[in-house]
């Protein structure tokens, strides 16, 4: 019984795509189309040479390319949400702020407030940065 090396290699890409599916780990898939493109070298009479070349060129660029967008998207910034989104905004104090509490205006929404340094006094009117939320109650400067 003598199977073509195309056959051999779609073997070998359906071998690839298991672990692929099993594990999620991309770069099987990758090897998987690389061996489909060797298979489609073989089917069009290309060598062994050729067709091992063919894997091995698909395999790598594809790893590379993929690699890099995800690299891209990895590294874009993230969307900060909740108590984490109000540090370092500006609010306005409606009621005086001091170590011990007081009012501020942030985000539209007004919220218990004290200074990071309990020595500091803010007075109505005054613009102030949050340094950070604890609890129900902005820390600012």
């Amino acid at each position: 019984m003598n199977i073509d090396a195309w056959v051999w290699w779609l073997i070998g890409a359906v071998g690839l795509g298991i672990p692929l599916v099993l594990t999620a780990m991309p770069e099987f898939g990758m090897f998987a189309v690389g061996a489909l493109a060797a298979a489609v070298t073989a089917a069009l009479d290309g060598g062994a040479v050729a067709q091992v070349l063919v894997f091995v060129i698909v395999s790598v660029a594809l790893t590379a390319v993929v690699r890099s967008i995800a690299n891209h998207h990895r590294e874009r910034p993230q969307h900060r949400t909740g108590v984490d989104a109000l540090k370092g905004r500006t609010a306005l104090v409606v009621e005086r702020v001091d170590g011990t509490g007081g009012r501020i205006k942030l985000a539209g929404e007004i919220w218990s407030a004290r200074s990071l340094d309990a020595d500091s006094t803010f007075e109505p009117g005054q613009q102030v940065d949050v340094v950070e939320i604890d609890g129900a109650t902005a820390v600012v400067m």
